[in-house]
């Protein structure tokens, strides 16, 4: 059963997460939760072992910039949790890429605050039934 104010509190706490993103241009922070638990979280940035710069001297996404919920989930593949079922709580809308993750992982629900204007990743995500819900953070 979803529970409006659980959500709320998730968003806000994917937002939190988000602050620790060395990326400039934008800071997004995802969580998976199950069964009211976090577990796993992640936020954009560059793979382990590469310098903590996102952009390039132009201001760019560097190509190998993953995003947070590409993060999220590869952590949670090395854990031994299981994103079957779970709800992904994320500052931004998903990209196709990350999408495709997030359906090959099971994930059964996906709720963010801000739409990205690229809507290709909701569209698939629809296309795959995944549960979609749009929820404002006030802070």
């Amino acid at each position: 059963m979803k529970d409006k104010k659980f959500d709320k509190s998730y968003i806000e706490m994917a937002h939190v997460w988000a602050n620790n993103s060395y990326c400039e241009r934008r800071k997004v922070g995802a969580l998976i939760v199950k069964d009211r638990m976090i577990i796993s979280d992640g936020y954009n940035g560059t793979p382990a072992g590469f310098e903590n710069v996102c952009e390039d001297d132009a201001g760019a996404t560097k190509a190998y910039v993953l995003h947070a919920e590409a993060n999220a989930i590869t952590k949670v593949a090395k854990s031994n949790n299981s994103s079957l079922g779970a709800t992904l709580y994320i500052t931004d809308s998903p990209c196709v890429e990350c999408s495709k993750l997030i359906i090959q992982s099971g994930i059964k629900r996906v709720v963010y605050d801000r739409k990205y204007r690229i809507t290709d990743g909701l569209d698939l995500l629809e296309r795959a039934g995944v549960e979609i819900d749009e929820i404002h953070f006030g802070g």
